[in-house]
């Protein structure tokens, strides 16, 4: 039987039930309906609705329920529409009569705004140590390379030589961004709505900051409208889930580029890589596509639950109830994809002699060149005009830069050493620069900023 059977004059259809229930998806709710529900006995009790005998058969009954889905021998019944329900009719098979007790002062609305907060604030902790992770895979590498580079690249064309672990730690900068976001929805997602009842509040004298208090939430909503229809924080947890996907997608494809015969500056470790069905020589890098795909999914996933949003009168909808897919879906990929991108940049190789070979282009050394006469007095534009012109004149007359520039009245002899290997690279010495003085400074800071957010993790994971 349904929670709202009574009101009704016949049994619901069999199709309005198979199209409106929840059970199917919202089962992995449980636990944090649980914490939800032990939470508002014990606010019962304070206002004394409860006795302290009834709200520890309450209490009981709860864990014994959450214990039993945990393990697989929860006895599902027609009549559970959603994980709610179902929990609800088991604490009132363990607890007798007082199980009718438990829903006073609470309606559903309130209560799957509670739970559903309670279960995105573990997983955004979960993401967030999986970014982590990655991040110091990539601070790993990125010492591991030491004085290696490679050409740096604009529109995907060689433009100037970084160091390899500049490369590297760019990707753990971006990253590093958006455990700090996941870090701010945690906090804004950490307010309790319960109490708010189905949209107005309770005629009972709950004690909504005692309720927060015990799920650990410094805060409760101020306005019970808002409590039950919010779903920000969702909206919020899709978006940097999706810029998580993006920053993957981004890895994905610079290894699926960088690993293919053409560039050949990455090869992959054969335990993250796959084989083809038919072409008995490839080595194909599907964890680094499917990153790339699945950041598709993951927009998709935002952008469906934001045109779930736009329309939505105060307060509860029933649409609201396609939160927890979204939701769900984003968190399970995203998390699959941090730990497969992890694995796939931990364990690949780095051909260092075709990187430096390719970033020893003397063609990389023009904007080096162009600043080199600027220190000179040259506008940087004049300068500019200089090295194109020979930059050009060597292409199609097919003569060496360095006897260009060795010929050239602004140069002379002395601009040669600027061609020499590794030599415009280190001279880019401005600070968060791709040269090995900067580097060496910028990766201590991306050390510190790393521990710094472990212990921001810490502080949600105690």
């Amino acid at each position: 039987m349904t929670l709202w059977a009574t009101r009704m004059g016949a049994a619901p259809a069999d199709d309005m039930m198979a199209f409106t229930v929840s059970l199917a998806f919202d089962k992995r709710l449980a636990p944090s309906d649980v914490e939800g529900s032990i939470a508002h006995v014990h606010g019962l009790e304070k206002a004394g609705i409860l006795s302290s005998e009834e709200a520890g058969q309450l209490v009981e009954a709860l864990r014994r329920t959450g214990d039993e889905i945990a393990e697989s021998v929860f006895e599902f019944q027609p009549g559970d529409e959603d994980i709610h329900t179902a929990i609800e009719r088991r604490v009132s098979e363990l607890a007798g009569e007082v199980g009718a007790k438990l829903h006073s002062g609470r309606s559903r609305n309130d209560q799957v705004a509670t739970a559903l907060r309670l279960f995105a604030r573990e997983q955004l902790t979960l993401i967030a140590g999986l970014v982590l992770e990655l991040q110091s895979t990539l601070l790993r590498r990125a010492r591991e390379a030491g004085p290696a580079y490679l050409p740096g690249y604009t529109h995907l064309q060689r433009a100037q030589p970084v160091l390899l672990a500049h490369h590297l730690l760019a990707h753990g900068w971006a990253l590093a961004r958006d455990v700090d976001r996941l870090f701010a929805t945690l906090e804004r997602l950490n307010v309790s709505p319960l109490g708010a009842g189905a949209l107005a509040g309770s005629s009972l004298p709950l004690d909504r900051d005692e309720v927060a208090s015990r799920l650990a939430m410094p805060a409760r909503f101020e306005n019970s409208l808002d409590a039950v229809s919010d779903r920000d924080f969702v909206a919020e947890s899709l978006f940097d889930i999706a810029l998580i996907g993006v920053h993957l997608s981004r890895i994905g494809e610079e290894v699926v580029v960088f690993s293919t015969e053409e560039f050949g500056f990455f090869h992959l470790d054969d335990s993250w890589a796959t084989g083809s069905s038919m072409l008995p020589q490839k080595k194909n890098p599907d964890v680094a596509e499917l990153a790339r795909g699945k950041s598709g999914r993951l927009i998709g996933d935002l952008v469906g639950f934001l045109a779930t949003l736009k329309g939505l009168p105060l307060a509860y909808n029933r649409d609201l109830q396609e939160d927890k897919e979204p939701l769900f879906d984003a968190v399970d990929q995203v998390s699959l994809a941090l730990v497969a991108i992890d694995g796939l940049v931990g364990t690949m190789a780095f051909d260092l002699q075709r990187m430096q070979e390719a970033a020893d282009s003397p063609s990389l050394v023009a904007v080096t060149l162009a600043e080199w006469l600027v220190a000179k007095g040259v506008p940087f534009r004049h300068a500019h005009g200089i090295v194109a012109g020979l930059v050009r004149e060597s292409v199609e007359r097919k003569v060496p830069l360095a006897e260009l520039l060795e010929a050239h009245p602004s140069f002379g002899e002395e601009a040669l050493g600027l061609l020499e290997p590794g030599s415009a690279l280190a001279r880019h010495t401005t600070a968060g620069g791709a040269g090995p003085e900067a580097v060496a400074v910028q990766t201590e800071r991306y050390e510190a900023q790393l521990l710094a957010d472990r212990e921001r993790l810490a502080s949600w994971t105690s």
